[in-house]
């Protein structure tokens, strides 16, 4: 089975691009791939902060993370992006705070790359 890395580059307005990676992350883990990382960058780093609050009619981004979590997918947020920002990195939850370069060391040992803007 194939080794992916996922990376979101869009703020957790564009419920678009969440909605099909949150689908294709799915069909993956339910195909059997293995998921080695979910990287947010540029504006997807907002996804991270603990400030998120959605109303109860939108997409429920939170449940969704937590959700891909528990399947084992490594969540993790540019740290540089997150302090450009002004995101609190002490407080991301289920996010952890990581570099360009070790992104960059996940991608390139993955089978594939996709990215969602």
């Amino acid at each position: 089975m194939a080794r992916f890395v996922l990376s979101l580059h869009s703020a957790p307005s564009d419920h678009d691009a969440t909605q099909r990676l949150i689908k294709f992350a799915d069909a993956c883990l339910s195909l059997g791939h293995q998921i080695d990382a979910l990287f947010l960058y540029q504006h997807g780093v907002f996804h991270a902060s603990e400030q998120l609050s959605l109303a109860c009619d939108e997409l429920p981004i939170n449940s969704l993370w937590q959700q891909l979590y528990n399947r084992g997918v490594n969540l993790m947020l540019c740290v540089t992006a997150a302090e450009k920002r002004g995101l609190d990195i002490n407080n991301t939850g289920v996010f952890t705070v990581a570099g360009l370069a070790e992104f960059a060391m996940l991608a390139s040992d993955a089978d594939k790359w996709v990215q969602f803007k």
